[in-house]
């Protein structure tokens, strides 16, 4: 494939990232208008943005694995126009049970598109330095939904209504629908998992229990029968899965991914960095037009420092990962998001407008860096014909970690405002919280980019190209299996990076 062609198929790739992304950053700015509309809690808001995301986080690993086994570009195909479908459904929702009904419709979609996206870049850039700025631009497109969301949102909102949050969707995925089928390669793994239904349900069953715990306490009280009967079965759901998976031939989730350091480094790091943003995010947005009594596009523009410092930072985390590895970006990642979470939990920052920017700005800055080796830290090191359920784990990291800040935060912000609370005092603990996350972000992006972590990576590939390696020679004019150098960017010494 020439260069001009990789790139063209990364660009397609980044639309279905982007539309995916802006949904999300498009919807946060558009909450109170719906939350007018519909008269809902601020659970109700919180089942708007979690139904997404416990179905996106519930799928990426079932599309992944699907995806390797029938065809990448038959799934991503077929997750454009699921999306594009669920997201007119939403511009028509009547009521807010049937828009988180259409929403979860829009996510099943987006399952199909994220992993399998990733999986085609990873195939397609096999170079790890060229995958790493890949990967950067990828990063890159986030920080361009976090820049353009809350301003279009803020638009849309003042001018037609929130409805028409949606309909950005649609010429964005029928543009890359028309191109996907016309420029991207079919691809598939050599040796595709099996269907693991047991395993899928006892994932949704984990994220759909706890969520819905966590969410619904506050109202419900946490020793009532339902959240109880909840809490346990995501506890029974998660020794089932620990327990299942490690005895299948082919589970699900690959328990001897975790045995490489810096992988099981990048999905807690995904979980925290993601919890963060998607608190941080919701915190924001109701402050700024419930308590300021700004407009949505006001809004919008006072997130804009945040966006622009993620969008500018993305792509330099890309070559600084392809050139000294991933320890640097997630050093300054940390300490960047903590610094931002300090300044609203311990100094007030809300109340004072430069010293909110400023939080703004460090969040961007920090978020914008951690991305890029997230993702090629999840995909480097595992066999290409994997690189569909390898990224997908670490999507549904993502994803879990943003339906987990949802409902954290929103419990925490809704018990707090319980009764008429004050809503700068009842958000001062979940501000801890995101600045918490912050430092495990630091804690752990330290400890599992170290040499000892490396060798780690180093003996999980090795193992993964043993079990991979096929019994017998490829057939005559196949191609070998796939290339198992680690595909880790190279650091300064001796050793590899992971």
């Amino acid at each position: 494939m020439s260069r001009r062609h990789r790139l063209l198929v990364l660009a397609i790739c980044c639309m279905s990232l982007l539309i995916v992304s802006l949904d999300n950053t498009v919807l946060n700015v558009a909450l109170p208008a719906m939350r007018r509309e519909f008269h809902a809690s601020v659970s109700g808001m919180q089942w708007t943005i979690d139904a997404y995301t416990l179905v996106i986080a519930s799928l990426l690993i079932l599309a992944g694995s699907t995806a390797d086994r029938i065809g990448r570009r038959k799934v991503f195909a077929w997750g454009l126009v699921l999306f594009t479908a669920g997201s007119v459904l939403c511009s028509l929702a009547p009521g807010l049970e049937w828009l988180i009904a259409f929403r979860m419709l829009q996510a099943v979609g987006g399952a199909m598109l994220n992993p399998v996206a990733m999986s085609i870049i990873t195939n397609t850039f096999t170079d790890p330095k060229e995958r790493a700025r890949a990967i950067g631009v990828w990063g890159a497109v986030v920080g361009i939904s976090m820049a353009a969301g809350p301003l279009i949102g803020g638009l849309l909102v003042d001018s037609v209504g929130w409805r028409s949050i949606f309909w950005v969707n649609l010429p964005v995925g029928l543009v890359a629908l028309v191109l996907t089928l016309r420029h991207v390669p079919e691809s598939r793994s050599e040796r595709p998992r099996r269907p693991d239904p047991v395993g899928q349900l006892l994932v949704m069953t984990l994220l759909g229990g706890m969520t819905y715990a966590i969410i619904e306490a506050p109202a419900e009280g946490w020793s009532s029968p339902p959240i109880l009967g909840c809490a346990l079965g995501a506890a029974a759901s998660l020794a089932g899965l620990v327990f299942y998976e490690a005895r299948r031939a082919d589970p699900l989730i690959d328990p001897r991914f975790f045995r490489s350091a810096p992988f099981s480094g990048a999905t807690v790091i995904a979980v925290s960095t993601f919890a963060s943003l998607s608190g941080f995010l919701f915190l924001t947005t109701l402050y700024l037009q419930e308590v300021r009594g700004l407009s949505a596009l006001e809004a919008g523009l006072h997130m804009l420092p945040m966006a622009a410092f993620a969008f500018l930072c993305a792509p330099v985390s890309g070559r600084l990962v392809a050139s000294h590895g991933p320890r640097p970006s997630l050093l300054v990642s940390g300490v960047a998001m903590g610094a931002s979470g300090l300044l609203f939990a311990a100094f007030s920052a809300e109340a004072s407008t430069p010293l909110m920017f400023t939080g703004y700005v460090l969040f961007g800055i920090g978020f914008g860096l951690v991305n890029a080796p997230i993702t090629n830290t999840a995909v480097s090191g595992m066999p290409r014909a994997q690189a569909g359920v390898a990224a997908a784990v670490a999507s549904t990291s993502r994803q879990t970690g943003g339906a987990l800040g949802v409902a954290v935060i929103g419990a925490v912000l809704a018990a707090g405002t319980a009764g008429g609370g004050d809503f700068a005092a009842a958000t001062r603990p979940a501000w801890w919280i995101i600045t918490g996350c912050a430092f495990l972000v630091l804690v752990v992006g330290a400890v599992t980019t170290g040499p000892w972590a490396r060798a780690t990576a180093l003996r999980t590939a090795g193992a993964l190209e043993s079990s991979s390696a096929a019994p017998s020679a490829p057939p005559s004019g196949q191609a070998p299996g796939p290339r198992m150098d680690g595909g880790l960017p190279p650091a300064p010494g001796p050793a590899p990076a992971s």
